[in-house]
């Protein structure tokens, strides 16, 4: 379970207004620029808490400050003997672009109503202007190339704005890296250095958007990205076996960037927590679906993201059905944690939206379930015995013990 941190939000939006408007570099410990990036062998003191002393400080080029202790975010307790787990619950959203269509914007809205936190992980080019694309060089790309769009200079703003608002609503901030590169020359054939050559710039892109923006009179964003970047997911689920000896080096806690397993408790991978999609029972078929939109999409439409509007009422009840399957099925059997990936996309009608919405209004509000970050769900996890998280780990999805024997 979860007790409460009090930390007052409100405190820190006015410190934001009145002193963090102009950006600047006084009170600065951290530079943030690529160059001492790329040298640092780790961030040292990534997912751990700093002493404050009540002051904000505005980090580099004034693109992010200190601000703080997260406000709304629960402190983890450990289970007491015979206690039924939590059923955790975690919506993600890969890329976390405010665009025209403002779905970033809807579901921290939607996550305030339904009592959701959840991770946003940011492409890092969502924040480099389309001027200054240069900027980015990914591995085995020519300079300034990306499979995903650079945006506007207003959306840039925009999702600044969101960023900043889902922080301190308690949301995470994690990394969907930058150019979404799949396949041949991909992150599946990066190395482990060239990871963190994508990495690196991933952490320069949010650290130095004012300057790469000329942004003067936009607030900071309240964290420091060095220590609020714990974990992410790789485009298209690939290059976690290389990936994760980087993110171990740089102190991150999790990875989610497996592509897929039953809904076990989860175990760690050379000492960073795995956090897979997973794989929930298809309505009305015996066939598995990967727990993301995407994937409910293929079984539907193919590689058509327009497909037959006849059929889009019968696909969105499909996929808020196989949701909440795979909900049910652990919430009355293992307490395994449910993990969600989302984009923010209108794909056949906007179904997979609505659909997500839904679920969260379904389960978000039942008796012992907790919709959180994969951040939370780390420091929770972190928080228990070890042998009780090896028990747990021998439990099937489905499987009801008597906790109070179970766990006693």
């Amino acid at each position: 379970m979860y007790a409460a941190t009090a930390v007052g939000a409100a405190a820190l939006v006015t410190a934001l207004a009145v002193g963090l408007l102009t950006g600047g570099s006084g009170g600065s410990d951290h530079k943030g620029d690529a160059a001492s990036t790329a040298q640092a062998k780790a961030r040292p003191g990534a997912g751990q808490d700093e002493p404050w002393d009540g002051k904000v400080k505005v980090l580099g080029d004034g693109s992010t400050s200190f601000t703080g202790p997260q406000p709304h975010v629960p402190k983890p307790e450990k289970l007491k003997p015979g206690e039924k787990p939590p059923q955790f619950v975690v919506f993600s959203w890969d890329g976390a672009l405010e665009n025209d269509d403002k779905l970033f914007s809807h579901f921290r809205e939607a996550g305030k109503k339904y009592n959701a936190q959840m991770t946003y992980f940011l492409s890092g080019i969502y924040l480099l202007p389309d001027s200054k694309r240069s900027l980015y060089q990914a591995p085995r790309h020519k300079q300034g190339a990306a499979d995903i769009d650079f945006t506007s200079d207003a959306h840039i703003k925009d999702t600044l704005e969101q960023l900043r608002g889902a922080w301190l609503d308690g949301n995470e901030i994690g990394t969907h890296f930058n150019g979404h590169f799949c396949g041949k020359g991909g992150g599946l054939d990066w190395t482990s250095d060239e990871w963190r050559k994508e990495i690196d710039q991933a952490y320069s892109f949010v650290e130095n958007w004012k300057t790469n923006t000329g942004f003067k009179d936009v607030a900071p964003l309240p964290f420091d990205y060095k220590k609020e970047l714990v974990g992410g997911r790789a485009p298209c689920l690939e290059g976690q076996k290389a990936l994760i000896p980087v993110e171990k080096s740089l102190g991150w806690r999790y990875d989610a960037s497996s592509p897929g397993d039953f809904q076990v408790w989860p175990s760690k991978t050379d000492g960073v927590w795995n956090f897979p999609l997973q794989l929930l029972p298809y309505p009305k078929s015996d066939r598995q679906v990967l727990s993301m939109d995407f994937n409910f999409l293929y079984n539907q439409s193919g590689d058509s993201t327009k497909g037959d509007p006849a059929k889009y009422a019968e696909w969105e009840k499909t996929t808020r059905d196989g949701y909440l399957n795979g909900f049910e099925r652990v919430y009355n059997g293992s307490r395994a944690p449910l993990f969600m990936g989302n984009h923010f996309e209108t794909w056949n009608g906007g179904i997979y939206m609505k659909a997500m919405e839904d679920v969260m209004q379904s389960v978000c509000r039942r008796d012992g379930v907790r919709c959180v970050s994969f951040r939370q769900v780390a420091d929770w996890l972190d928080a228990q015995d070890p042998k009780v998280l090896a028990k747990l780990r021998t439990l099937d999805p489905a499987q009801s013990p008597d906790w109070k024997t179970f766990l006693k």
